[in-house]
């Protein structure tokens, strides 16, 4: 299952930066909420045809043009084609998904900040503000203590630990060289 979240984040990531240059974030999120909300939600037969071994390449490509032309971009449409030459259209629900989460919020990422010790909004701000500038999104911080970490803090998006400066990881790693050093 990791495999199949690393592979919608590269294509999700990928579509996004694509769609930012030409049709713009809020419309290629606008034509994801479509495609999923009316396309495949109300119509579960798109996907069953999309993904059905029997059907041919060539008519799952027509298809897409035909059901997606005059109400979708043709970037919208160029990349479903690309998933289906690559063999990816059973990873479009987890792309969609990842979209939405992260890309939904005006590029703001609702994210956990675990701290070991109670932060003053200075501090807070100051970490928030290092984050943006490295990692180039707006972030919308969840606060929790942690006393386990010992020190430090770790900062979590969704599923995945993005910084870990913990005490504890910190400990964990150093243990780890110990044991692969001969003495």
């Amino acid at each position: 299952m990791i495999k199949d979240k690393i592979i919608a984040k590269r294509y999700a990531d990928a579509f996004m930066a694509f769609a930012k240059e030409t049709i713009g974030l809020d419309n290629a999120i606008q034509e994801i909420k479509l495609l999923k909300n009316v396309v495949i939600h109300e119509n579960p037969g798109f996907m069953e045809i999309l993904t059905h071994e029997g059907i041919g390449h060539s008519e799952k490509r027509d298809f897409v043009e035909r059901v997606l032309d005059g109400n979708f971009s043709q970037e919208l449409k160029s990349f479903l084609i690309l998933l289906l030459d690559k063999e990816r259209f059973v990873n479009l629900p987890d792309i969609m998904e990842y979209i939405r989460v992260y890309y939904s919020y005006g590029e703001e990422v609702e994210a956990l900040l675990k701290t070991s010790t109670i932060l003053d909004a200075e501090q807070i701000k100051d970490i928030e503000n290092k984050l943006e500038n490295k990692l180039h999104k707006k972030f919308k911080f969840y606060i929790d203590v942690d006393a386990d970490l010992l020190g430090g803090v770790q900062v979590i998006m969704g599923d995945d630990t993005i910084i870990d400066g913990s005490v504890k990881k910190r400990l964990s790693d150093l243990k780890e060289k110990l044991r692969g050093v001969r003495v």
